[in-house]
């Protein structure tokens, strides 16, 4: 590099922190403070210590996602058994006349025989068992679907939030897409923080971790710049969370 070079770049170099910090020493101005140039205390790294041991009971927990979700515009019932809750989804399906059904490929809803159920109660609805069929185009499948039927991986009851994972037989279009959603929740996944579900996904090594990792509270919402809320226009404008057990 040549010496005029060189001293172009670092003529350059100055004009552009002159720059910076005429930007930075605005700002400070205007928030009615001296610029800051040391990194501030940080009294706490991560969650503090009672927070980690702040835990609900069952009750408690059920209570308060329920009411977190509701406060939302989700809808949300418990169940004793997932057959209680399949007679629930089989009879809003009924009422809705829903046309295309789309549920994850999951163990657990497959030996509840759910979609049988609802064939038999819908003879002309289709009703779609997530990645079953390669020839699908799935995406597509998910964002023409009534009704989306998938089972909560997680839920946390201080955000009213359920957790669902990305798996090739647990596509994340199925719980983003169709217009009416149920989410199935066994009681044994909620848990009282966020943390309790974030540290279990620490302790896995890169490989493990899944494809995607979605949390859920509520119906899709939408505001513009003038804040006019509109529900449904990205995503499901009816959200059911089903507490199960």
């Amino acid at each position: 590099m040549s010496e005029q070079h060189a001293a172009w770049l670092a003529r350059m170099e100055q004009q552009s922190k002159a720059k910076q910090a005429q930007f930075m020493n605005h700002i400070a101005g205007r928030l009615g403070h001296p610029r800051m140039t040391e990194k501030p205390e940080q009294p706490y790294r991560g969650a503090p210590s009672f927070w980690e041991q702040f835990n609900w009971t069952q009750t408690e927990k059920e209570e308060q996602f329920m009411k977190t979700f509701q406060s939302v515009g989700g809808h949300t019932a418990k169940f004793s058994t997932l057959e209680q809750a399949n007679e629930f989804i089989v009879q809003h399906c009924e009422e809705l006349g829903a046309k295309y059904i789309v549920q994850h490929n999951d163990a657990y809803l497959l030996e509840s025989e759910l979609n049988k159920r609802l064939a038999d109660k819908l003879p002309e609805a289709q009703i779609s068992i997530w990645n079953t069929d390669q020839e699908k185009q799935w995406i597509k499948e998910a964002a023409q679907a009534d009704v989306g039927i998938v089972v909560a991986d997680y839920a946390v009851a201080y955000t009213g939030s359920i957790v669902t994972l990305s798996a090739a037989n647990k596509g994340r279009s199925a719980s983003l897409l169709p217009t009416v959603m149920y989410f199935i929740v066994p009681i044994d996944r909620l848990h009282t923080r966020l943390g309790e579900v974030l540290n279990q996904f620490d302790e896995l090594e890169r490989e493990q971790l899944p494809a995607g990792i979605h949390f859920i509270s509520g119906p899709s919402r939408s505001s513009d710049i003038e804040n006019d809320l509109t529900i449904g226009v990205h995503g499901p404008g009816v959200v059911y969370a089903l507490l199960v057990g």
